[in-house]
């Protein structure tokens, strides 16, 4: 688990905050998406979603030939440009791909030198599942993904909601694809009320969890000192 630090820029605050707007005045579940139209059960692809793993500078893969083991190379270093050096092939642009989708340009690669050449490529070194918590929790940062974690499990493990949360907003954000996010509010105060987590979504790597503050707290740091006193009178 990393330090406990604010990990979100002014940009991405001004906009989550603009969502955040935008689902209070409508009362309805926000959702950015690519498609105009969606689908119906647009929930449970929300909930179900998981997206195979993307190859990122920094990474590293080993490529195993089983036919022609003096092609097999280890370590293979993702550069921050998003491309790999291969013996024999020069560089090649993996950023962006899953395993299998490499595996079929290495193939496809390889093949002008090998006959149809059966390869297997290993991840290495990769980013590691996480999620991010921000907003009015004990420790906002970026936690590590280990098993199965719902919402209200991030939640605790970010230090649980502050005295100014709103528990019955907090915003979930996920990764549809490069260009786009889905976002929906789970009521987590009725989810603590009523005893039942059927409603608790499991987070994957990747979502951001955002609690916003409960509407007396944006006011009250606007009342200014002196008027407490016409508001409580000694007797």
């Amino acid at each position: 688990m990393f330090s406990a630090n604010r990990i979100v820029t002014a940009t991405t605050g001004a906009l989550l905050l603009l969502l955040l707007l935008l689902a209070a005045s409508s009362a309805l579940t926000q959702q950015v998406v690519s498609d105009p139209k969606p689908a119906s059960g647009s929930d449970a692809q929300f909930q179900n979603r998981s997206p195979r793993y993307k190859i990122a500078p920094g990474d590293s893969f080993d490529v195993n030939f089983e036919l022609s083991p003096e092609f097999n190379q280890t370590g293979i270093a993702v550069q921050p440009d998003g491309y790999a050096t291969l013996r024999n092939i020069g560089d090649i642009k993996v950023q962006g791909k899953t395993v299998p989708e490499l595996t079929e340009i290495l193939r496809a690669a390889y093949g002008k030198i090998l006959h149809d050449p059966p390869i297997s490529v290993i991840l290495k070194d990769f980013e590691r599942p996480y999620f991010v918590a921000d907003g009015e929790v004990g420790r906002p940062g970026k936690y590590d993904l280990r098993g199965d974690t719902t919402l209200t499990q991030a939640v605790a493990m970010a230090g649980g909601f502050t005295d100014s949360a709103k528990h019955s907003q907090v915003l979930l954000f996920r990764r549809v694809n490069d260009q786009w996010l889905e976002a929906k509010i789970f009521n987590l105060k009725k989810m603590e009320k009523s005893g039942s987590l059927k409603e608790d979504p499991q987070l994957h790597p990747g979502d951001m969890v955002f609690v916003p503050k409960n509407a007396f707290s944006k006011i009250a740091r606007f009342i200014p000192s002196s008027s407490l006193g016409t508001m409580v009178r000694p007797n």
